[in-house]
């Protein structure tokens, strides 16, 4: 008889790439303006930044943004020459980011003093994207910086700005008055710029803020990864991710009995119990503990029971007397009340961090590509 092997205990996190390219489609769809590139940065929210990529590429996005100088060099060894990688954060000019043809993102005067003088010592425009802060207090230009800019224009001298951007701090609560101020703030601060240069404003919420959010570059990352842009509505976006892990163990425990760490747990009734391999080390966050969280199995679901520990969960299965040691509850999929966005309400967090706390020890499948 084969031995079972790694995977056997191993918790699977399965990636539909059709469903990332069909939500970039949805969402392409929604900005006839212009373009819409993919946020794909901390290795797109944990799902992969290469193969997603390379996804995306095939269904016509030629423009990526990471955080990250090393992340643009390992997307750039992944996709080969032709799309624009652009690094949110930016970078210090050098050698290797220029072979790898990436364009940093100029948050103050001094990346852009940095960069200009940069291109005049290789005798060649440097590519970038100019980023004006509007709202954020975070990365940009702020209105001292953009003052000095707006009056001294030969400072871009050298520069081969791809287009000038800015982030919407609240567009995912669309009554907020900082969206429409920042959309307004943007125009007059590009109206300060040289003519004719590209804008990108809209990030996933913002795609859904109307026309007057539109611009040439649409910038979205969550709503890619089946997160919805519009907490409080149905969400628009497929699902993307389904992570299931395997049973280790089925016991049957009396009334009065209790599970886990701290006891916080007891039984009301006898129960079976379902100990599964995945725990807080891999991202399942501690903090979804006692907080009626369920996984799914065959559609049905499975309720948590206890605290999340470091690499184990346990599940109350006394209803689903089928289950064996060896399946696979599903702790993440489009079951009710165990989608990224449903596991985030009961941790008390956002979708965001679900996704990119997904931790290395799942086996990560993509299928569709």
């Amino acid at each position: 008889m084969e031995t079972p092997g790694a995977e056997a205990t191993q918790a699977v996190l399965t990636i539909d790439l059709a469903a990332v390219v069909a939500n970039w489609r949805a969402l392409r769809a929604r900005h006839p303006a212009g373009a819409v590139a993919a946020v794909v940065k901390a290795d797109a929210y944990g799902l992969g930044a290469a193969p997603v990529a390379r996804a995306l590429r095939e269904a016509g996005c030629d423009t990526f943004f990471v955080a990250h100088l090393a992340e643009g060099l390992a997307l750039r060894e992944a996709l080969g020459p032709g799309p624009a990688i652009a690094v949110l954060n930016g970078f210090p000019p050098c050698a290797e980011a220029d072979r790898a043809a990436l364009l940093p993102v100029l948050n103050t005067l001094g990346d852009i003093e940095s960069h200009a003088a940069h291109a005049r010592r290789r005798g060649a425009p440097v590519p970038a994207i100019l980023h004006l802060d509007t709202g954020m207090a975070r990365l940009g230009l702020d209105a001292r910086e953009l003052d000095a800019l707006a009056a001294d224009h030969a400072r871009l001298a050298g520069l081969a700005l791809r287009c000038v951007m800015s982030h919407l701090a609240c567009a995912d609560e669309p009554e907020h008055p900082l969206n429409r101020l920042q959309a307004e703030r943007f125009a007059a601060a590009c109206a300060r710029l040289p003519p004719g240069l590209p804008r990108s404003l809209p990030n996933s919420s913002g795609l859904f803020l109307g026309a007057g959010f539109a611009s040439d570059l649409a910038r979205p990352g969550c709503a890619l990864y089946g997160i919805n842009p519009t907490p409080g509505r149905p969400n628009p976006m497929r699902q993307v991710v389904r992570l299931e892990a395997p049973v280790l163990q089925v016991r049957e425990i009396p009334a009065g009995a209790t599970i886990g760490y701290g006891a916080s747990a007891r039984a009301e009734r006898p129960m079976r119990v379902a100990t599964v391999a995945a725990g807080y080390a891999d991202g399942y966050l501690r903090s979804l503990s006692n907080r009626g969280v369920v996984g799914s199995f065959a559609g049905r679901p499975v309720p948590l029971l206890g605290r999340v520990s470091m690499d184990l969960t346990t599940f109350d299965v006394t209803d689903l007397p089928e289950i064996r040691a060896g399946d696979r509850i599903a702790l993440i999929g489009d079951a009710p009340g165990t989608t990224p966005d449903d596991l985030a309400a009961r941790a008390g967090t956002i979708g965001y961090e679900i996704l990119t706390s997904l931790g290395p020890r799942y086996r990560r499948v993509h299928r569709n590509g």
